[in-house]
């Protein structure tokens, strides 16, 4: 894909191609970037080097070097920076998709407040999961969360990190508990190309975000997969060399694609 030579910056960062980030390409003079990086403090953003900790960082956090909603390992001025000035390309990234299962049957079931709780939840036990992981984090929407792995965040092991987080992430709502889980849910794993950057309209709304069939496939395993079930592709365990020898076997039709897909399915119950 070819790419826009002022955003080009954005696309080295998260191929993990730091090499090519130049300092004068990026939003602080390259002297700023030098002396956060000598604030002896952890994490701190991968793009302006700002620290999150110490000290330093609460010095900081109320001019936006904080940490943004999509990762601990970008702050809020470098999300906002990459948005406004666009951009991307395509990698090869691990996804991860969680679908909270029958969420209209358990909301008919509940006051509308209670419910809001659950999925309040939801999505603050997933997101510390997910942060943990290095994962950035595309969308928390209605009953689904969805998140990436790009290089140059989580590292060349992202595939691995993927699973173990598509696994925590079970364990954190309750489906190793022998009353059952608090809330039911079912994940889906892959690993493929994408387009990861930034879309939207050049004056309005733009979002940082991952597209492709790649994509696609993802959002449909996670649709698939049962309570406490990881559908994990035979791309992503390939990737990680995740041993998948005991485990179920399946051979799904997704809506759209012409060909079935192979995975593999990991149970997390009591």
């Amino acid at each position: 894909m070819e790419q826009d030579n002022k955003s080009n910056h954005w696309y080295h960062l998260i191929a993990g191609d730091t090499e090519n980030v130049k300092s004068s390409e990026i939003h602080i003079t390259p002297v700023l970037r030098h002396f956060f990086g000598m604030l002896p403090a952890e994490p701190r953003c991968k793009y302006c080097n700002s620290p999150f900790s110490g000290f330093a960082g609460k010095m900081l956090a109320p001019f936006g070097y904080k940490p943004s909603n999509m990762s601990t390992s970008l702050c809020m001025n470098c999300e906002y920076k990459a948005k406004e000035e666009g951009g991307g390309g395509e990698l090869d990234i691990s996804m991860l998709f969680a679908d909270i299962r029958g969420s209209t049957t358990l909301a008919e079931g509940m006051r509308p407040g209670e419910f809001s709780k659950h999925i309040q939840r939801f999505y603050a036990e997933s997101t510390k999961v997910l942060v943990r992981s290095d994962a950035l984090i595309d969308k928390l929407i209605g009953d689904e969360v969805a998140a990436f792995y790009p290089p140059g965040f989580a590292g060349k092991d992202h595939p691995k990190k993927a699973i173990q987080a598509a696994i925590d992430l079970l364990k954190v709502t309750g489906h190793e508990d022998p009353d059952g889980p608090w809330l039911p849910v079912g994940v889906g794993l892959n690993y493929g190309e994408a387009y990861v950057g930034v879309v939207g309209a050049k004056e309005g709304l733009k979002d940082l975000t991952i597209l492709g069939d790649s994509v696609n496939t993802t959002a449909r395993l996670a649709s698939l997969a049962g309570p406490g079930e990881i559908l994990v592709s035979e791309s992503i365990s390939n990737e990680a060399n995740y041993p998948t020898e005991n485990l179920e076997k399946r051979e799904l039709k997704l809506k759209g694609k012409s060909e079935a897909i192979n995975v593999s399915v990991i149970k997390i119950n009591a």
